[in-house]
């Protein structure tokens, strides 16, 4: 079993807030997560990794 904020057993966090009512700490963590890796994520896939990934696929499907 799982504690919720107030440590009831059965109650998850996820469960106790909706994505509106996300607290101060969430939203800044949210925001700094997003300032720091969305240019990296937003970067294309070096052609490199999609061969190999193209060469695993194929080996896999023959």
């Amino acid at each position: 079993m799982t504690g919720g904020k107030d440590g009831a057993p059965g109650k998850s966090r996820q469960t106790d807030q909706s994505p509106e009512s996300d607290n101060p700490f969430d939203i800044w963590l949210k925001r700094g997560l997003h300032q720091l890796f969305d240019d990296v994520a937003n970067e294309p896939i070096p052609e490199e990794l999609l061969r190999l990934i193209e060469g695993d696929r194929d080996e896999r499907s023959s």
